[in-house]
């Protein structure tokens, strides 16, 4: 199944605080891999079952699945992401 990519408006705060560099590589990726893999990737347990994260590089990028669309709630370095 394909899936349309939707970010959350945190996600573009996310971003500014990235290299440039790696915010290409991180789209470019997003773009290319994720409307057909979503579903493959690992999906947390437990309050947070309906979240999923997938590592591009260093980062983590964290979505929800609703149907047809991919909600992107976070992109964050890897040793960042899980704190409040």
């Amino acid at each position: 199944m394909s899936y349309s990519i939707t970010f959350k408006e945190s996600v573009w705060r996310d971003l500014n605080k990235i290299d440039k560099h790696q915010v290409k590589i991180i789209l470019a990726k997003i773009e290319d891999l994720l409307p057909e893999g979503a579903e493959s990737y690992f999906a947390f347990t437990g309050q947070f079952s309906k979240l999923r994260k997938w590592r591009v590089r260093n980062y983590r990028v964290i979505y929800t699945i609703k149907e047809d669309t991919v909600l992107i709630t976070r992109i964050q370095h890897r040793k960042d992401v899980y704190r409040s």
